[in-house]
C-alpha cells in the first residue's frame, strides 16, 4: 500500500475528483449523489471506507483533488478510522486538499469529547472542519454546496485562487484553553 499523492497525475480539463472517506457509509452515498449532479463542471466522486486505497487500481486511478473525511460523532469507530487513514496521505495533501466533515454534532448521543478530538485534529493539520446535517435533504444540499466551493478551488477551477490560500481562510482553530494533541 502506497501513499496517496496529490500531484501524481495531471488534472482533467474542467473536471474535479473528490474522495469521500467514511467508515460507516451512512452519509457518504447521499453526498456523492448530490455532488455528481453538479452541472458547471464534471465532478467524479470516489468512495472509500478507509485509506490506504488498494494497489490493484493504482494505474487507472485519477488525480484526487480533494479528500474529505466524514466523521460521525456518535461513532467511536468513525473517528478512529479517520485518524488511522491520515497516515496514508502524502503531506502535500495537507496544503489545502483535505477537509473534515462532521455529522451528528447536534445529537444528544454524541459525546462532547468526540467533537473536541475532531476539532483538535482539524486544527493540528490546518484543515477546514465542516458541520453537516445528514438527516434532511436540505442538510445534504448545504453540505454539497460547501464541498463544491472547496473542490473548485482545490481542483484549480477558480482563477487567482489556490487551495493553500483557501485553506488558510477556512482552517479550523482551537481555543487556547484546549491543549494541542501530539499526532506522532
Amino acid at each position: 500500500m502506497s501513499l496517496l499523492k496529490p500531484f501524481s497525475r495531471l488534472p482533467g480539463l474542467n473536471s474535479a475528483n473528490i474522495l469521500l472517506v467514511e467508515s460507516e457509509e451512512q452519509f457518504q452515498q447521499s453526498l456523492a449523489d448530490a455532488l455528481v449532479e453538479e452541472t458547471t463542471f464534471t465532478v467524479n466522486v470516489r468512495l472509500a471506507k478507509s485509506l490506504p486505497l488498494p494497489m490493484e487500481n493504482e494505474e487507472s486511478r485519477p488525480r484526487i483533488d480533494l479528500v474529505v473525511f466524514i466523521i460521525n460523532l456518535t461513532s467511536e469507530l468513525s473517528l478512529q478510522s479517520a485518524e488511522a487513514s491520515l497516515k496514508s496521505l502524502d503531506p502535500g495533501y495537507f496544503l489545502g486538499k483535505v477537509c473534515f466533515m462532521v455529522t451528528n454534532a447536534r445529537s444528544a448521543a454524541a459525546p462532547v469529547e468526540h467533537l473536541d478530538v475532531a476539532r483538535k485534529l482539524a486544527a493540528s493539520l490546518h484543515c477546514p472542519l465542516l458541520f453537516a446535517e445528514d438527516q434532511t435533504p436540505d442538510g445534504v444540499t448545504n453540505a454539497t454546496e460547501r464541498l463544491l466551493t472547496i473542490l473548485k478551488v482545490a481542483a484549480g477551477l477558480v482563477p487567482m485562487a489556490t487551495a493553500l490560500y483557501l485553506s488558510n481562510l477556512t482552517r479550523s482553530t482551537v481555543p487556547p484553553d484546549i491543549e494541542q494533541p501530539n499526532f506522532n
